[in-house]
């Protein structure tokens, strides 16, 4: 193993910097990870833009980590060996100790760290990792493909699930990006019937090749009027953080039907209470999920041939990777790949 590692760490708000580091060792508990691909999602440049300028070393971001186990601390979980191909989210490994894990609520530890913003992450060639927050990966996906699972894949697989609608429901997927792309296939393959609603007409045959049956411009349409003409939906799962469109969109609800938030964007979502009431409806908010999830998660993409339509750049690239992200021009999902490097 090599004596150190190129990360690309935050060397101020907003700026990434390619460096070498010392290979650490894993710590009670923890694994050391060769690292071969990472996702980069939107959160990343959150957590690039607030870094915090006097934090030594500089923070490492990236949260959809896919490598191979290279060293393993002690008390680590048997089930991990080395060699073995593993993943780790958004969370970084709950603590088995606090009130949300004895009520084995893991996705709500209270300890966790937060992959990429209060530990480093995988924009590097090694990584850190709790052994409570590593996935298994399956063998059928490459590193690639895995990696943006481990995140949007994980948060909308769950956040259907959590839809309480039923195979031959409507089902409405607001916002056709990132995310949107794979609740599109999720939701195909779980037996909905699949509203996308997207702003402009230069989405549609995406979202109708990614799975869904019917395709709403807002901008075109009274999205509401047109899911009351067809019944209503049985569930709204949202990616966005327009509050004004979320909010106007309620009404297309079916009595019993449930909008499921993904986005936590700072405006309030403005609700008539009578809605709620009239029909009995309700809004729930959805948190990616367990290590166990994304193993479901990972699976199901398997089973159904659940791809992210993926943009792949080098570690060195990372930069430039979060720029687009920035601009809006990524189409879908971008991945660094980071090289072998023993």
């Amino acid at each position: 193993m090599k004596q150190t590692y190129r990360a690309m760490q935050i060397s101020s708000p907003g700026v990434l910097e390619l460096v070498e580091r010392q290979t650490p060792q894993p710590g009670i508990g923890e694994v050391l990870i060769q690292v071969e691909a990472c996702g980069v999602c939107g959160a990343d440049a959150a957590d690039i833009e607030r870094a915090y300028p006097a934090l030594q070393p500089p923070r490492v971001p990236g949260h959809e980590v896919v490598g191979r186990i290279v060293a393993l601390g002690a008390h680590t979980p048997s089930i991990w060996k080395l060699g073995q191909r593993v993943g780790v989210g958004r969370l970084g490994g709950h603590c088995n100790e606090c009130v949300q894990c004895r009520q084995g609520h893991f996705q709500l530890c209270q300890n966790q760290p937060v992959v990429g913003a209060t530990c480093d992450g995988g924009y590097a060639e090694m990584m850190l990792a709790r052994g409570t927050g590593l996935v298994s990966i399956p063998d059928e996906l490459n590193a690639e493909e895995a990696a943006p699972i481990l995140c949007a894949g994980l948060a909308t697989f769950n956040a259907l699930k959590k839809c309480g609608a039923q195979a031959g429901d409507t089902v409405v997927i607001l916002g056709i990006g990132g995310l949107g792309h794979m609740a599109l296939q999720y939701a195909r393959n779980m037996g909905f019937k699949v509203v996308a609603i997207g702003r402009g007409s230069d989405v549609a045959a995406d979202a109708l090749a990614l799975g869904a049956h019917v395709y709403i411009d807002s901008r075109a349409e009274d999205a509401v009027a047109r899911l009351k003409a067809m019944g209503g939906a049985q569930a709204i799962v949202t990616m966005i953080d327009h509050a004004d469109t979320v909010s106007a969109l309620l009404g297309g609800l079916a009595p019993e039907g449930r909008l499921v938030v993904l986005s936590s964007g700072k405006n309030p979502l403005q609700i008539p209470a009578g809605l709620l009431v009239g029909g009995q409806r309700s809004i729930v908010g959805s948190l990616t999920g367990t290590p166990y999830d994304n193993e479901k998660t990972l699976n199901f993409s398997v089973l159904v041939n659940v791809r992210p339509h993926i943009e792949v750049m080098s570690l060195e690239q990372a930069g430039e990777a979060y720029r687009k992200l920035k601009s809006g021009g990524v189409r879908f999902r971008m991945v660094l790949t980071m090289g072998a490097r023993l």
